[in-house]
């Protein structure tokens, strides 16, 4: 996807860049091993770490410090050694994606059958990996760079249409996520601030996991 970009970032800059998804990945899978075992002594994912009832008997005390720890690990710096890299390597590729006005180039067919399931990873990597600040900055960076190509008489190809498209209907996706989870108390309190997206997990563990035994 880099070779089809314009811009060639530095071979140190990719580099770095593998170590940090890298390490982001190994923080995560560490953190999701400890939270699998959690969860087969109760642990409720939908509750933060020290409204869980399990981590109100834990002896001693000073060990809920180091679970938030764990979890921050897992759900924001893991999160953002994953995305950050993966965003700008979608971007980079977008940039590349543009032809002249006069070129005919139109979506196939399995284009729009991909539609539907990539909109539905975008929405996943959303909504579970809490990455909306860094998606709507990326489409932000998108609009910007189909307006400014306008300009020089190019327009997006079908890769280019693909993944507009594909932004778009994750982007509607998100808004519908959260319209229906809008006045769950519970996922409000896991998911304070202004940038409301309850994550699948704990809609699973609040709503469904009792239905599924």
């Amino acid at each position: 996807m880099l070779q089809r970009s314009p811009r060639m970032l530095p071979l140190t800059a990719v580099r770095l860049g593998i170590i940090t998804v890298v390490m982001g990945t190994s923080l995560h899978l560490v953190a999701d091993s400890i939270t699998a075992r959690l969860l087969l002594i109760g642990y409720q994912l939908h509750l933060s770490v020290r409204e869980n009832p399990v981590m109100k008997n834990v002896e001693p005390s000073s060990l809920v410090d180091a679970f938030e720890l764990l979890f921050y690990y897992d759900d924001t710096l893991g999160h953002l050694m994953w995305f950050v890299p993966l965003f700008l390597v979608l971007f980079l590729f977008f940039s590349g994606c543009f032809r002249h006005r006069k070129e005919k180039e139109m979506m196939p067919p399995a284009a729009w059958m991909l539609l539907v399931p990539n909109a539905a990873y975008y929405w996943y990597l959303i909504a579970e990996g809490q990455t909306f600040i860094l998606f709507i900055f990326t489409f932000f960076a998108m609009t910007a760079t189909v307006m400014h190509q306008r300009r020089r008489g190019l327009v997006p190809d079908g890769n280019g249409v693909f993944m507009l498209y594909s932004f778009s209907a994750a982007l509607v996706l998100v808004v519908l996520w959260v319209a229906w989870l809008w006045n769950d108390g519970v996922l409000r309190r896991k998911h304070p601030g202004l940038i409301y997206i309850p994550q699948p997990r704990d809609v699973f563990t609040l709503h469904l996991r009792h239905n599924t035994h």
